[in-house]
């Protein structure tokens, strides 16, 4: 991605979030596991990329920063439980299909929440060059978990995004951490 602004390419990982959803749906059975296999790393990038830079920019910098930011992370500890609980099970089990619509409505309705209290509100109260150098975190970040499969690519990645959803994000926090200049 090009985005060279925080806030627009935080919307586009919105956009690409909606469409795995699609894909996972969508997917007969012997696909659905790789297609959320994507949707899990892009949330891990995603999440763990707001966490470690959006965030501390929005609690100082926005109007209620404080209170906006724990209700968007009560939102993401909420769908976090739910993706540890569907990943644990497979996309095999029977209850896969609902907690996936669970899941989605959950993180859609936190996007929305996102867009409307927390972005705006950043955009406004930020400079051009601190949502640059914002990015550059998250651009490091989303270079780690492609959402679309490239043969012969896959090695690197697959090692540093493999395990469950919580050893994704932390390996995903090391990556920020390094790419922002910030001890791991």
């Amino acid at each position: 991605m090009g985005e060279t602004d925080v806030i627009d390419l935080l919307l586009a990982q919105h956009a690409m979030i909606r469409d795995l959803f699609d894909e996972v749906e969508q997917a007969p059975a012997d696909k659905r596991g790789e297609a959320f296999t994507r949707l899990v790393r892009l949330l891990a990038v995603h999440e763990t990329a707001e966490e470690e830079i959006v965030h501390p920019y929005a609690r100082r910098k926005i109007d209620g920063g404080d209170a906006v930011v724990e209700d968007r992370l009560a939102e993401e500890n909420e769908a976090k439980e739910l993706l540890m609980r569907m990943d644990e099970a497979g996309p095999e089990a029977p209850d896969f299909t609902q907690n996936l619509a669970m899941l989605r409505a959950a993180v859609e309705a936190h996007a929305r929440s996102e867009e409307r209290y927390e972005f705006t509100q950043l955009r406004g109260h930020t400079s051009e060059a601190e949502r640059r150098s914002m990015a550059t975190g998250v651009k490091a970040a989303e270079a780690m978990a492609p959402t679309h499969p490239h043969p012969g690519t896959e090695s690197a990645t697959k090692n540093v995004l493999v395990g469950t959803p919580v050893a994704m994000m932390d390996r995903v926090r090391d990556v920020i951490r390094q790419a922002m200049g910030k001890n791991p």
